[in-house]
């Protein structure tokens, strides 16, 4: 069995290994999919922390992804030595921190706002928690919006751009490297680095799920009085699940403004906090593998419809728009898969079932 299994993981590790390889064959497009399906993966791992373990439900989670994505674009871009005279004369070449800096400094600033919107929030729950969370997320974006004056922050909604890339080791992933005499792109080299975290994530919300920490996650959202009645710090434990959650979309927001070049308001919209939370439903609440298919599938299913909304839309003569149709066709599918998998593509095991099938003498 052991070996069975050691084989299995050695199969899937090379082809994940060689996966963007043969899919830069193709053109770089297909391996920007799957760098921006992977960065969807770091998302809703964050937000099943939330959603799954302590039963948070969070409609803003997407304003942590903004708070990352622009604290990476504020100290790796020449906007701040524009707009500040002081710290153009402190930094004259420019602020160009490495990636072990970045990425705790995105889960720190992340992780603060994330407990800065768990902290009002402790005594609410279901719609009204849902909807103090949707308000927070929507602030984010309009402050985003509107700091452009009367100092210039955000550059409002032009967006920041000329964002440096990442250099990992020396090597600037924003250029193509020659390894073995194989040449493998820019793009490509964004997919091993979003990997390398995916499963970093993936070990730690294991270890978490499989604590003490998320075992009172669990208590919490199966009956937040009986857990509190057992002696569980609601209180501290919400507050913490708010917060680590948000670490995870702080380090995506900040893989996103490296990888893009470029960062606006418009890539923060509620719609982008709606599909993350989708992901996490459809895929399955609480279970690993469910929700990383989640946000595979719906990360890459918008560019496969593409394919079939433009021949869809020249059968009606033009009359209906691809992209509307394309969404339509999302909605459809994620119904249908609902009506089928109420409880997700990839649940939770179910547990304390196998008594049924005892028989009592």
């Amino acid at each position: 069995m052991k070996k069975h299994r050691l084989l299995s993981f050695l199969v899937v590790a090379l082809a994940l290994l060689v996966l963007p390889v043969l899919l830069q064959q193709g053109g770089n497009a297909w391996v920007r999919i799957v760098d921006m399906a992977l960065l969807y993966v770091l998302l809703a791992l964050g937000l099943n922390i939330v959603v799954g373990y302590a039963g948070l439900l969070d409609l803003g989670y997407v304003a942590f992804f903004a708070v990352g994505a622009y604290m990476y674009a504020l100290l790796g871009s020449p906007h701040l030595a524009s707009a500040f005279p002081a710290v153009a004369a402190a930094f004259p070449n420019g602020l160009h921190l490495p990636i072990w800096a970045v990425i705790p400094m995105a889960a720190g600033v992340a992780g603060f706002f994330g407990i800065l919107l768990g902290a009002p929030t402790l005594k609410l729950r279901g719609d009204y928690l849902a909807i103090v969370t949707l308000g927070f997320g929507e602030i984010i974006r309009v402050f985003l919006n509107n700091l452009d004056r009367p100092i210039n922050l955000t550059n409002g909604p032009k967006g920041i751009n000329q964002i440096d890339s990442m250099k990992f080791f020396g090597f600037d992933l924003g250029k193509s490297h020659s390894f073995f005499g194989i040449e493998v792109t820019s793009v490509s080299m964004y997919y091993y680095l979003f990997l390398a975290l995916v499963i970093v994530s993936v070990v730690i919300c294991h270890r978490l799920e499989n604590s003490r920490t998320g075992r009172a996650w669990m208590a919490i959202r199966e009956d937040e009085i009986a857990a509190k009645a057992m002696g569980i710090n609601t209180r501290n434990l919400k507050l913490l699940a708010f917060g680590m959650g948000a670490t995870f979309g702080g380090v995506s927001g900040a893989m996103f403004a490296a990888f893009q070049g470029f960062v606006s308001p418009e890539s923060f919209s509620l719609m982008e906090s709606v599909m993350i939370v989708a992901m996490v439903v459809l895929g399955g609440i609480g279970h690993l593998p469910g929700v990383i298919l989640g946000a595979l599938l719906l990360a890459a299913l918008p560019e496969v419809l593409r394919h079939v909304a433009g021949p869809l839309q020249a059968m009606t003569g033009g009359r209906l728009d691809s992209a509307i149709l394309r969404q339509l066709l999302i909605a459809l599918a994620m119904i249908l898969v609902m009506l089928s998998r109420p409880r997700g593509l990839w649940p939770a095991p179910d547990h304390g079932k196998s008594l049924a099938n005892v028989n009592v003498k």
